[in-house]
């Protein structure tokens, strides 16, 4: 049986399905212009048995304003933000700048410029469990574009619950204050 959090690959697809409903909710509220919202590495998130990170973020474009989120178990991994291009590449995580340990982070693109993010497991970093975003200027045209919602997660939802022979690819074990306290923190990440 799973352990942790996200033991079965399924939370992921629920916490981005809760992210997208929360965060458009606030942003409506607040009345504010966000970003586009992109769950690294899709339905998958960040697992190096399953995530292909090169060609999921081949069909993406980053934007200054944009989020991205990192869903993972915190129990096999954590991620690690490095500062070139050389460390990236190499694996080389002696000089971090920054250390997401959750399983679930959110990371805000204030900035244009390359960001690289890779698995704190070498391991797992050298058969491409890391991330290099290129981040590009804001564009105003994107304004309406608050979330990225994949069609399989929009099918999902108007489908509804299917009755199914074997566990789903993504479930979350866990209790309804769990939610709650995602739905209040989505809410002020969002400000």
């Amino acid at each position: 049986m799973a352990s942790g959090l996200f033991g079965y690959h399924g939370g992921v697809a629920i916490v981005v399905v809760l992210v997208a409903l929360i965060s458009s909710s606030c942003g409506v509220i607040m009345g504010s212009a966000q970003g586009v919202h992109h769950l690294v590495g899709g339905g998958h998130g960040w697992d190096a048995s399953t995530s292909d990170l090169q060609a999921w973020s081949s069909q993406k474009v980053f934007r200054v304003g944009d989020n991205i989120w990192f869903a993972y178990s915190r129990e096999k991994d954590s991620i690690v933000e490095l500062g070139s291009r050389m460390e990236f590449e190499s694996c080389d995580i002696k000089n971090p700048i920054r250390m997401y340990t959750s399983g679930f982070d959110k990371v805000v693109l204030e900035g244009e410029g390359a960001r690289f993010f890779v698995s704190s497991k070498f391991d797992n970093c050298r058969n491409g469990l890391k991330l290099h975003v290129n981040v590009m200027p804001h564009n105003q045209d994107d304004n309406n574009k608050a979330m990225e919602m994949p069609s399989y997660f929009a099918s999902a939802l108007a489908a509804g619950p299917q009755p199914s022979s074997s566990p789903p690819p993504i479930v979350v074990a866990a209790g309804a204050s769990l939610w709650a306290w995602i739905g209040i923190a989505a809410c002020f990440m969002a400000f």
